[in-house]
């Protein structure tokens, strides 16, 4: 059994117990507050989030852990679990079926493996990529992009996911695709590595919205692209830094299913400033 195999059937029983506890709390009722940053919080995301945490710390006692909703600073072991207890709250909390678990590995700063459970949905996608290689999978099942490339004169016909902050940060009222509105972050960018959609953009993830599903899009070859213009002539997101606070850091994100369609890409992300390719 691989190390990826071994972690793999840790994360898998890990997030089913936490998701059955989520699904029971989601046809209860569900009381969310507002954070200091106007996101809402539920007590799910906080038994979650502990839960998570103490589970991962006992399992791997030599890795850090960074989670959504209580330490936001990445340590400085070689490994590192960056957690959203519970991606979509907002969903959550309005009786919304999309929300999610996501659970990324750094080593040294950088992902290398990733898993974002969806309960509702049934869904469980994850991936790894490293020096010995990558793979993705969906419920066990190999994921692949097409081998189809979209037609770009004919993009009508295609999904593009997006959050409500890019459009306002794009100022348009009018797009090449369908747009799709899924309000959880991790879940907008996955649908790329599902075929559901050739494009998403997100305009201001935080890091445990990324971590994970970085890995699977780069596993899949997806194109990522960072949006960031704050970080000057570097703005790859990894490697992260160790020993820094990533509770007010977003991070920008375009990603597209193929080549054909990165122009396209860019041009409605405007006015973001596109640098370079992750």
């Amino acid at each position: 059994m691989t190390k990826w195999q071994t972690i793999l059937l840790f994360i898998q029983e890990l997030t089913q117990q936490v998701g059955d506890r989520l699904l029971n709390d989601f046809e209860q009722a569900r009381v969310a507050i507002a954070k200091d940053d106007g996101s809402l919080v539920t007590k799910s995301d906080r038994w979650a989030d502990a839960y998570i945490k103490a589970s991962l710390e006992k399992e791997f006692p030599e890795y850090g852990v960074l989670t959504e909703e209580s330490n936001q600073t990445l340590g400085t072991q070689e490994w590192s679990w960056v957690v959203d207890p519970l991606d979509g709250t907002t969903n959550f909390a309005r009786g919304i079926p999309i929300w999610g678990i996501s659970l990324g590995l750094l080593h040294h700063g950088t992902p290398v493996f990733g898993y974002v459970s969806i309960p509702p949905l049934r869904q469980d996608i994850y991936g790894w990529s490293d020096a010995d290689g990558s793979a993705a999978f969906l419920n066990g099942t190999p994921l692949h992009l097409s081998a189809e490339s979209p037609d770009p004169q004919a993009l009508g016909n295609y999904f593009f996911s997006a959050c409500s902050r890019s459009l306002e940060k794009m100022g348009r009222s009018k797009f090449p695709f369908k747009l799709r509105m899924l309000g959880v972050a991790s879940y907008n960018i996955l649908t790329v590595a599902l075929g559901s959609t050739i494009g998403a953009v997100e305009a201001t993830p935080k890091i445990w919205d990324i971590a994970a599903v970085w890995v699977i899009l780069k596993a899949v070859s997806a194109i990522w692209i960072s949006l960031d213009t704050t970080q000057g002539e570097n703005p790859n997101i990894f490697p992260l830094a160790m020993g820094q606070d990533y509770s007010q850091r977003n991070f920008p994100t375009l990603v597209v299913s193929h080549p054909e369609i990165l122009n396209v890409g860019q041009e409605i992300t405007m006015p973001f400033t596109v640098r370079t390719k992750v």
